[in-house]
């Protein structure tokens, strides 16, 4: 206890590590309440390790604490939501932020940003605009349907039109269709949310015409179908094509609404990806209303995009709930020139990060984790083990669950440290790198990793594998 006391006398004030150069100079680049707190947390975490620990006690020299508390003020300044070098091979990698934008849709959101906008305001007549005027004939030329709304995601989208078109009356699903998305956030659990009566029917894994034809009612407002984008039922199995739910909607007078989830603009099979619905696909068939994401396949920001007939899309429009979910005008901007760029094929597929990582060939992956290795080692030496293998890549984000796109990865193992440690020193840094840690190697895939990235992955990985890494 002896040992104790006469260290916890050895602590610095704060007010006295406050007057050291490397914090002084800080108050006057941060605020100065960030300072301070930084200094009395370095106190505090140092009385800490003393009472819990006083057998190897801390260096409590004052220069020693003010930079300790220097470092935490400069973390403490900090943005929180900053860039991510994403090295683990998911494209739509949800944690990370889904698809990264194109540079022309950041200049756009930037020209957006930084003045006043015609959000809501038409310039030719001087009188106030619709919000979606901007994006919603971009959206028929590019599907076919008749109108078109947008709110803030998916989830929002399918909450908003079943509210619209079948609150207090019931929508027919198939059993086998009733998913769960990110975060629990079930399809069951919207449709209670928007005030309608789940009917289910069908197994799990067979759905014929005939289960919905029974199912009709008197109390019948909707038919609706859910395309499973994050998960696949295989073998013995059978669903409803959209063009027969369409024409028995008709033959009973009710609408039909089809959740596409990550939804696609064009067919992408050529580049060696399973052969999903396109939204044109799904308007051509006759479905009343089409859900999908802007921030999946799409390849834009997030938001949840409507699609379909005119009467189902105003009604949606008038409802109250289509405030609450609105977009904002960084969103709307960047919508807006992701868009744009789909009205040209050729221009998507170049202009698009997710569709060219999509398109990616492997020697192509493989030639950039050679040009890696020599960077790596001309860094490192040998302090750092490193081989290219075969590792593929997944497209996340709930989309295309199955499919692997076939590349490589750079596998580490530090001599040093271990790769727990050396991916926690990784994504610590600046910026950060987030890779996948597997039997004992840090793999980083380069497919998720912009040419102009990498760099600043050398530089990190070389630091963190360095003794004076934290």
């Amino acid at each position: 206890m002896d040992d104790r006391q006469a260290l916890l006398k050895q602590l610095p004030a704060v007010d006295r590590l406050l007057n050291e150069p490397v914090l002084s100079a800080l108050c006057g680049q941060i605020p100065r309440v960030l300072v301070v707190e930084a200094a009395q947390q370095a106190v505090e975490t140092l009385r800490r390790q003393i009472l819990t620990a006083p057998e190897t006690p801390p260096d409590l020299s004052v220069v020693a604490v003010a930079e300790a508390a220097a470092r935490l003020a400069e973390a403490k300044a900090a943005l929180s939501l900053r860039p991510v070098i994403n090295a683990t091979g998911t494209l739509l990698h949800t944690n990370l932020g889904r698809a990264p934008l194109s540079p022309a849709v950041i200049d756009a959101v930037t020209a957006t940003a930084r003045s006043y906008s015609n959000l809501e305001f038409d310039l030719k007549s001087g009188k106030r605009g619709h919000r979606y005027s901007h994006v919603d004939e971009l959206l028929c030329r590019l599907t076919g349907a008749e109108a078109a709304a947008v709110v803030n995601n998916n989830a929002g989208a399918v909450l908003l039109a079943l509210a619209s078109l079948a609150r207090g009356k019931e929508a027919i699903v198939s059993r086998g269709e009733l998913v769960e998305i990110g975060g629990a956030f079930r399809v069951p659990e919207v449709m209670a949310e928007g005030g309608v009566i789940l009917h289910e029917v069908g197994t799990t894994n067979k759905t014929h015409l005939a289960d919905y034809r029974r199912a009709i009612g008197e109390n019948t407002g909707l038919l609706l179908k859910v395309h499973t984008s994050n998960y696949r039922i295989v073998g013995f199995t059978a669903q409803v094509p959209a063009a027969e739910l369409v024409a028995l909607g008709r033959e009973h007078d009710l609408p039909v609404m089809e959740d596409l989830g990550s939804g696609m603009l064009f067919d992408l099979s050529g580049f060696g990806l399973p052969r999903e619905p396109t939204v044109a696909e799904g308007v051509a068939a006759g479905i009343d209303v089409l859900t999908f994401s802007g921030d999946k396949l799409l390849g834009g920001p997030q938001a949840g995009l409507i699609v379909g007939k005119r009467w189902a899309i105003e009604r949606i429009r008038r409802h109250p709930l289509a405030r609450a979910l609105r977009i904002d005008k960084l969103t709307l901007a960047a919508l807006e020139a992701t868009l744009r760029l789909y009205l040209t094929r050729e221009e998507a597929l170049r202009e698009i990060p997710l569709l060219r990582m999509l398109a990616l060939a492997p020697e192509t992956i493989e030639a950039r984790c050679r040009d890696l290795v020599d960077a790596l080692r001309a860094a490192l030496g040998e302090r750092l083990e490193i081989s290219v293998v075969a590792e593929p890549s997944m497209v996340g984000g709930g989309a295309l669950p199955l499919t692997e796109l076939p590349g490589f990865a750079l596998a580490l193992i530090p001599r040093d440290i271990s790769c727990e440690e050396l991916a926690l020193r990784l994504r610590s840094g600046r910026p950060a790198v987030v890779g996948r840690l597997q039997e004992g190697r840090l793999l980083l895939n380069p497919r998720t990793v912009f040419a102009d990235e990498e760099e600043a992955l050398v530089t990190a990985v070389a630091a963190a594998c360095s003794a004076e890494a934290p």
